[in-house]
């Protein structure tokens, strides 16, 4: 039996627009509001330094599902505007793991609370079981996009 036959085509359709709507709008939107401190890339790389341990290059690649010089790339821009700093490795001088500096803990917080406070206007039109409601199999859905299911 055919995937799709198993799943109603216009599910499907609902599907895609209302994502085609919320990924272009929203992420305009968040870039607008964080303009000043960072790109939308550079804060997802900001975003996963500051919830990770010992972040290196190669595991932001892998998490970003880019390649590494891209990664390498947006690395050096945060680095140069003092929000990034590289630190080696003690035990393996090859290992370079990447932390965010005073300023970047700043740029990370501030950005932070303006994509919060952006979604947040959005939010308070549902309830928390709504929210819950949706969010849950939208994490799940993201999981299996990772896992390659």
């Amino acid at each position: 039996m055919d995937e799709l036959d198993q799943m109603p085509r216009q599910l499907i359709e609902r599907y895609m627009a209302a994502f085609f709507v919320l990924s272009k709008r929203l992420n305009a939107q968040i870039n607008e509001v964080i303009q000043d401190n960072a790109t939308l890339d550079q804060y997802q790389i900001i975003d996963y330094i500051a919830t990770h341990d010992e972040v290196t290059s190669t595991m932001l690649a892998e998490a970003s599902s880019v390649g590494k010089s891209s990664i390498t790339a947006i690395t050096t821009r945060l680095v140069d505007r003092g929000v990034l700093q590289r630190i080696g490795d003690v035990n393996d001088r090859r290992v370079i793991y990447l932390s965010l500096t005073e300023h970047g803990r700043t740029v990370y917080s501030n950005t932070q609370r303006m994509i919060m406070d952006m979604i947040s206007t959005y939010l308070i039109h549902f309830t928390k079981e709504e929210i819950d409601g949706f969010i849950k199999p939208f994490e799940k859905l993201a999981r299996l996009v990772e896992e390659g299911s």
